[in-house]
């Protein structure tokens, strides 16, 4: 059985893709790996190593005398925060990349999954149904870190033939996790504080439309491209993934369905001129055409789903 490791396991993607591939393919192939000492409470059901992803020969020594076949490179400094820590945020998305693509390159590992995102993109790029292979002049040191990584991913899939294979997510929404320091942070924190105070100050416009995806979708569509065959894989910078389009108003008229009492703020900030680069929808049919892409949540279901299981608890617990 081949193995699989998991960088960044304790984040908002990396969570729920180690318990959703430990229920595929078994607790002890899928080893969960972060930066903390302690195992997430969520992830302990299997094998969990404390692992700095800049400690470029740790992480080789790892890899390599444990056999890995597969690495999810995860772990990463989101947009918002990476604003506040530029340097930082530039080292840590970029330096991680290069040490995972160069152990493929080689043969150590046979396939790399590196998230991108729609923070590729800028004002310049045209903002409805955004296509694959588009104008990208992103503005964020998170973008930019992307768009370089999209391009290295490519590199070395043309010239050492590394099977890295990416997604361009939009704003994930998850119950699973908190929110990890991106743009589009309001519309999971909004569940939270709908439950808790009936009542949420956003920190973008009322007005600001922004792809988003329930993370059940998103799980589901970076494994589904992980197991596609080689020669279906046809985007080696990384495929642009759609899900629901929406304002911060709408989801609210959606909560207020449910919670008549809720209600929004806003307070527009720094993140509002980050939002305003980025695209109102996407054009992800180039993964529908290659490995059978198709999205399944709704805005309507996705905040039924939200104020069913989200955990107010959660907001005092380090997890």
């Amino acid at each position: 059985m081949s193995k699989i490791l998991i960088i960044g396991a304790g984040g908002q993607i990396g969570t729920e893709l180690v318990l959703e591939l430990r229920k595929m393919k078994g607790n002890d192939t899928v080893i969960a790996a972060d930066l903390s000492d302690e195992c997430p409470v969520l992830i302990k059901n299997g094998p969990y190593v404390q692992m700095d992803v800049l400690d470029r020969e740790f992480v080789r020594d790892y890899i390599i005398s444990q056999q890995i076949d597969e690495v999810y490179l995860l772990a990463a400094l989101l947009s918002a925060t990476a604003e506040k820590h530029p340097d930082f945020a530039w080292k840590l998305n970029m330096e991680g990349l290069f040490s995972v693509l160069d152990l493929a390159k080689e043969k150590h590992i046979k396939k790399i999954f590196w998230p991108s995102s729609i923070a590729v993109f800028g004002a310049t790029t045209p903002k409805v149904n955004t296509p694959q292979k588009t104008v990208m002049e992103p503005s964020t040191v998170y973008g930019i870190s992307k768009q370089s990584g999209e391009g290295w991913c490519s590199y070395y899939f043309d010239n050492y033939g590394v099977d890295v294979r990416s997604i361009r997510y939009p704003g994930l929404i998850s119950y699973k996790s908190l929110p990890g320091g991106g743009t589009t942070d309001y519309s999971v924190d909004i569940f939270y504080q709908a439950k808790l105070k009936s009542q949420y100050s956003c920190f973008l416009k009322e007005d600001t439309l922004l792809p988003m995806m329930f993370m059940e979708d998103a799980i589901r569509a970076t494994i589904e491209l992980m197991e596609a065959p080689s020669e279906k894989v046809k985007v080696r910078t990384s495929y642009n993934l759609a899900g629901i389009s929406f304002t911060p108003a709408q989801i609210a008229q959606k909560i207020k369905l449910h919670l008549p009492d809720f209600e929004m703020s806003y307070t527009p900030d720094f993140r509002q001129k980050i939002a305003d680069t980025w695209p109102g929808s996407i054009d992800d049919s180039q993964a529908t055409k290659d490995w059978g892409w198709k999205e399944r949540y709704t805005l309507e279901s996705l905040v039924e789903v939200m104020l069913e299981n989200v955990d107010v608890s959660l907001l005092d617990k380090d997890v």
